[in-house]
């Protein structure tokens, strides 16, 4: 059988040929990012002006610096990122926890990887993952926000988009971030890595990124999902996607919502929304967006935390259009009785 990181394609190959000679991306030095992370940070700022109501992203991170939380969450997702590329076209064996809601082996050997780095490096924080729920200390002011496989039925599907995302909150606000992105297909399979840290801008295999100027939904290019269950939320952004799908370049829809953010940050598409998404899904792009000089908020344009139950992100120039449109939906669900109350918050775990 073909290596998984075997390229067919020239061009792939000549792009990725050079960060998969140990088969992960190679991260850039410490020096080489610190001139770019302080650009990054002046693009946010600029962007934000008379559009975010307020930072999503820890203003400070306690007795550790930003830089050794984010070494944590660049290792962790390293070793979570080689348990997948091991099982990548490979037979898995996949279990289901609801109708359609599926998890395989490699999630959780990924997030066993994961959490063993986070716990060795970190042995007083609280940790919330997907498949192992909540572990450790929820006194800590730290918690660790770790989606091992966003988008497993792609996964199992052998359809690329899916990612590793490990993010770490100071008092419930993002402080840190990597998401491992996969993407190729099989015996085609490459990575790139996405990382960022509060204030210190947002990288793609170390290249400090933004998101784009696109300044009308026309010449916007979105992307949604759709959660599991079929209720009054799901509907709605059925419809939702049909109204945008007539007015923009067109929506998308991957699976993967790290990945979707990742996209945004990246500037390759200028929005992105769903409705009940978990703090794993949405710790690590949302700060990767943000500091990419994007805008996060709920899908009513409230003050966004990783603990609420809707969210839209953008590249701040178009946000308030999307609003005109999200907001009264979201709304119209919350007068329905639809709870939007924040959830998965760790009992006892503090964001003051």
């Amino acid at each position: 059988m073909a290596t998984p990181l075997r390229f067919r394609a020239s061009a792939i190959g000549e792009c990725f040929a050079r960060q998969h000679s140990s088969r992960l991306p190679a991260q850039r030095s410490g020096a080489g990012r610190s001139g770019t992370r302080r650009h990054c940070s002046a693009i946010t700022a600029s962007r934000s002006t008379g559009v975010l109501n307020s930072r999503i992203g820890a203003a400070r991170s306690g007795s550790l610096p930003f830089e050794e939380l984010l070494a944590g969450a660049e290792a962790a997702a390293k070793l979570g990122s080689q348990v997948v590329l091991d099982a990548l076209d490979k037979p898995r064996r996949i279990d289901y926890k609801g109708a359609t809601d599926l998890v395989t082996d490699t999630d959780k050997k990924c997030e066993l990887a994961v959490l063993q780095e986070i716990q060795r490096r970190f042995p007083d924080h609280l940790i919330l993952g997907e498949e192992g729920g909540v572990i450790g200390n929820s006194s800590s002011d730290y918690l660790w926000c770790v989606d091992p496989l966003d988008g497993t039925t792609n996964f199992a599907h052998g359809y690329p988009s899916f990612a590793v995302s490990v993010a770490v909150l100071y008092k419930g606000r993002p402080a840190a971030a990597t998401v491992v992105e996969f993407a190729g297909g099989p015996f085609c399979w490459v990575t790139r890595t996405f990382t960022s840290s509060s204030g210190g801008g947002a990288f793609c295999e170390g290249n400090p990124i933004s998101v784009s100027n696109t300044d009308q939904v026309e010449r916007s290019l979105l992307v949604t999902g759709f959660g599991y269950d079929h209720d009054e939320a799901w509907a709605t952004n059925i419809s939702l996607f049909k109204d945008f799908t007539d007015v923009s370049r067109g929506v998308r829809r991957l699976g993967a919502a790290a990945v979707d953010m990742c996209h945004v940050s990246l500037g390759i598409v200028e929005a992105y929304w769903e409705y009940r998404l978990k703090p794993w899904d949405m710790a690590a792009g949302v700060l990767m967006v943000e500091e990419a000089g994007g805008k996060v908020t709920k899908m009513d344009g409230g003050e966004f935390s990783v603990f609420d139950r809707s969210v839209l992100v953008s590249n701040g120039v178009i946000h308030p259009k999307l609003l005109d449109r999200i907001s009264p939906a979201t709304k119209s669900l919350v007068n329905q009785g639809l709870d939007f109350s924040q959830w998965y918050k760790p009992e006892g775990y503090s964001c003051n």
